[in-house]
Formats: C-alpha cells, structure tokens, sequence
C-alpha cells in the first residue's frame, strides 16, 4: 500500500474498503514507480536464499525485484489486506516465485524469527497502531533481519501533493520513527526522506 496517507487515522474496514475501490486502476495511477521499487529492493541488501516478506504488498510491485534478490533458493512472501489488490498483482503476473496470502500485517499468520527480512512500501501510514505494527514486524523476524520502510516520494513532496502541511505527529518522520522502532526491537540504521523518495532502513535488534 503506498497511496498519500488520507487513510492514516482509519480503522481496517476503511482501509480495505477505500483499496479495494482503487485496486483495478492503482498502477495506471503510478507508472513510473517500478526503478524506485527496484532500487528500494536494492538497498534493503538481500542474499540469495533469504526469506522475506512484502508487507502491504498491494498490486506487487516489489515482488518481482525480491524473487530476483533471494533467487531460486529464497522465499518471498506477500501479504495485503486487500484480496483485490491481490489479485490486481496476480493478473499482472507479480505472483510468480512469491506466496501471497490475505492477512493484515499487524497480525502476521508466521512463525517468529522465520524472515531475514521485511519490505514495507507505504505501510506505515496506514496502521492503525505504527508502535505496535512494528512489533510484529519485529516478532517474524530473526535478529539481526532487516526492514526496509519505503514511500516512492518523500513525506514533503507526498504532502505538497495534496495540498496539506506536514504533520508534526507522522511516524515515518525520523525523530518520531527513531524511537517507535527502538520500542519495538528494531535500531534504525538510516533514514532518508528526499522529495524522489522515502527510505528507512532498520535492523532487528
């Protein structure tokens, strides 16, 4: 999920009904995404054979550069809350090398400590609890995994977009996110938020 964050004070049921509205026409919405993905997937420093999930994974557009990240031997997991977003990404051919299933990221069906890493486009935004979101992040992954936050803009070019200020209370700002994922297990390792993109990279403590 990586829509301007209208939806940031919504419960799930507003979050599944307003993407399920949007899915058929979400990457028509945003055709130029795919080399910030690319390069996103890139910099989250993946091997081959690692396991990782796209949490939020929306029309998948990260899938693709995961799979080819952990190869043959890895796992790539994809989960959304919205089955249409789901099957927006199976009808693009995104499904392939990855399982994807209908789960909310807040309450992951996974074992703990079995990813190496988790990609989160967007996310962040939209979760009801962002501290305890992370958490559970924290809890499927193994010490010393990784978590890649990512927005294909940044937080002041996605918010002159729509016309609104800043929020002083927004968790993806760095003195706001630095301590959420500190009290979930998480250290952040490095933040930047340009007008081109968003990218915080963390490491599971």
């Amino acid at each position: 999920m990586d829509d301007d964050d209208r939806m940031t004070k919504y419960d799930g049921t507003r979050v599944l009904e307003f993407f399920t509205e949007r899915a058929a026409g979400w990457d028509a919405r945003f055709p130029d995404d795919g080399p910030a993905y690319d390069a996103a997937v890139a910099e989250l420093g993946l091997f081959p054979g690692d396991t990782v999930l796209d949490a939020g994974c929306g029309t998948g557009r990260a899938l693709p550069a995961l799979r080819a990240a952990v190869g043959r031997q890895g796992t790539v997991v994809g989960v959304d809350l919205t089955p249409a977003m789901l099957e927006v990404a199976v009808l693009a051919g995104r499904h392939r090398g990855a399982l994807l299933t209908v789960a909310d990221a807040a309450r992951l069906p996974l074992r703990g400590g079995v990813l190496d890493a988790v990609f989160a486009a967007g996310l962040v935004s939209h979760l009801p609890d962002p501290a305890g979101g992370l958490r559970e992040l924290a809890r499927v992954v193994r010490p010393g995994g990784r978590l890649a936050l990512f927005h294909p803009v940044g937080r002041a070019a996605l918010a002159a977009r729509h016309g609104r200020p800043l929020r002083p209370d927004d968790p993806r700002a760095e003195p706001n996110l630095r301590p959420l994922l500190a009290a979930a297990g998480w250290r952040l390792v490095s933040c930047a938020d340009e007008d081109h993109r968003y990218f915080a990279l963390a490491v599971r403590d």
